[in-house]
C-alpha cells in the first residue's frame, strides 16, 4: 500500500545537501550527501538513555537513526569518485578540495598528506568526471581526473593520482601522473 511506501523513507537533514551515494557497510548504510556522511542503521535503530548512551534495539524500519561522521565532509556530486575496499571507503569532496578515507575510525582528509594544495587547486577546476578505484594489489586509491585545465608532468587533460595507503601512514601521498 502506499502507506508502507512512505514509513519506509528516511528523511536526511536538508542541510546537508542530496545523497549522492549508498553504500552497504556491516550491518549500516553508509550515506554520503553532498556536505555530510551519515552512517544509518538498518533494521536497527538507537534508543537514547537519559545521561546520552545509546541502546540498539531490533526495528522493523528499514532505516533506523541516522549517525553523522565527524567532519565537515562529503561527496559533492561526485559519486563516481567512490571506491571501497574492506571497511576503508574512498571519495573526493570537490567542493572542499579534498580526497577522504573513510574507515572504521572515521574521516581522514588523506589529501592532507603532502597534497593539499594540490588538491584544493584541481579539484576545484571545472571535470567532466573523477573516477575512483581502488588497486588491491598496491593498497592505492586512484582518482582519475578528467577535463583540459589540470596541468601534470606529461602535460594536459587526464591525470590518474594514486594515493598509496603505507606511505600515508608515514605522512606522504602520491602524484600525479599523466595519461595521455
Amino acid at each position: 500500500a502506499a502507506s508502507d511506501v512512505y514509513k519506509r523513507q528516511k528523511d536526511v537533514n536538508p542541510e546537508y545537501g542530496s545523497i549522492q551515494k549508498l553504500h552497504s557497510r556491516n550491518t549500516n548504510l553508509v550515506t554520503l550527501c553532498e556536505d555530510k556522511c551519515l552512517s544509518i542503521l538498518a533494521n536497527k535503530d538507537a534508543l537514547f538513555n537519559a545521561d546520552g548512551s545509546a541502546n540498539i534495539t531490533s526495528n522493523k524500519a528499514v532505516l533506523g537513526q541516522a549517525q553523522a561522521y565527524a567532519g565537515e565532509f562529503g561527496i559533492s556530486k561526485n559519486p563516481e569518485s567512490f571506491a571501497a575496499y574492506g571497511f576503508r571507503s574512498y571519495f573526493s569532496d570537490k567542493n572542499r578540495g579534498a580526497v577522504i578515507r573513510l574507515s572504521m575510525d572515521g574521516i581522514t582528509p588523506i589529501s592532507e598528506a603532502g597534497m593539499s594544495d594540490w588538491f584544493k587547486d584541481n579539484l576545484r577546476a571545472p571535470h567532466e568526471t573523477l573516477i575512483g578505484s581502488y588497486d588491491d594489489k598496491k593498497n592505492e586509491y586512484n582518482i582519475t581526473f578528467s577535463n583540459d585545465t589540470i596541468e601534470t608532468t606529461g602535460g594536459h587533460g587526464l591525470a590518474n593520482i594514486q594515493l598509496n595507503q603505507s606511505a600515508l601512514a608515514r605522512g606522504e601521498g602520491g602524484g600525479p601522473s599523466s595519461g595521455e
